[in-house]
């Protein structure tokens, strides 16, 4: 059973290989332990994707419930986990810094930090304050006896900001600040994602579950990219199956959604039985 530092370790490494590695991001123990028999290396929460689950919305978790959710998903496979911890769960650097701590001593391998602020009449913090929100978190990250890999994130994209020029000047200032990787959400066009991995000199991160998203992993890696998340994408697409069979239902009677179902004997049995015997000989 490998410890907490080796994970680390592990999932720091993944960053320095030349080419990009995919990092899905489950929602819940199972879609955990199945993403781990289908070979991925490490694996990532999502905040939407766990909101979803128990019926709200991105955000609206809080960080006790989220580090709850953490410490099931790390207990649930091998894996390094790194965790989506939003915006830290509050303003401060220092609450900030805590939360970087909690996440650590519930098992996490990384974990990102964004820079939204969560009030929709200013949605991103201001550059500066910003960057000693993650001066704080790294200051956290590196007391700690293992290499704790902390993602800045520049939430631009996702806040109706498409501002290319100011997105690369924050994720150059979370550079500034000691960010591991660099990861701003939303980048889809190519040229784009091409400048903002030349502007910086850490691995840079970039989400694949946007429907303008058209590169493939092979392509992104070649444009320099290190690390492909999915966010929310792979528990959108498990929810959009969901409502479609169920407004089938709702709407016709019918049941024809089973014909395109995952089955219990070919699909969902077999990877859970390989994690149940894996975990038994471990």
């Amino acid at each position: 059973m490998a410890t907490q530092a080796e994970k680390s370790k592990q999932f720091r490494a993944l960053h320095d290989r030349e080419s990009a590695f995919i990092l899905p991001n489950p929602w819940d123990t199972g879609t955990a332990r199945m993403l781990a028999q289908l070979g991925f290396e490490a694996l990532a929460t999502t905040s939407a994707g766990y909101a979803f689950s128990r019926g709200t919305v991105d955000g609206a978790v809080g960080r006790d419930a989220m580090m709850a959710h953490v410490a099931e998903l790390v207990a649930a496979t091998e894996l390094p986990v790194s965790a989506d911890l939003e915006n830290g769960f509050g303003d401060a650097p220092e609450f900030v810094a805590e939360t970087i701590r909690m996440g650590a001593a519930h098992g996490l391998a990384g974990g990102s930090i964004e820079d939204a602020s969560g009030n929709a009449a200013d949605p991103i913090y201001a550059v500066e304050f910003a960057k000693e929100r993650i001066q704080a978190a790294i200051e956290a990250a590196e007391s700690l006896p293992f290499p704790f890999t902390l993602t800045a994130r520049a939430e631009n994209y996702l806040h109706g900001r498409p501002d290319l020029n100011d997105t690369i000047r924050r994720l150059q200032a979370y550079q500034e600040a000691g960010a591991h990787v660099l990861y701003a959400p939303g980048l889809t066009a190519r040229d784009d994602i091409a400048a903002v991995v030349q502007s910086v000199d850490r691995p840079v991160n970039v989400l694949a579950g946007m429907p303008a998203m058209q590169l493939s992993a092979a392509e992104l890696s070649a444009l320099g990219v290190k690390r492909i998340s999915t966010g929310s994408a792979l528990a959108r697409a498990a929810l959009g199956a969901f409502l479609l069979s169920a407004r089938e239902m709702a709407l016709h009677g019918t049941f024809g959604f089973v014909e395109g179902a995952a089955t219990n004997s070919r699909d969902v049995v077999p990877l859970l039985e390989a994690w149940h015997k894996a975990s038994t000989r471990s």
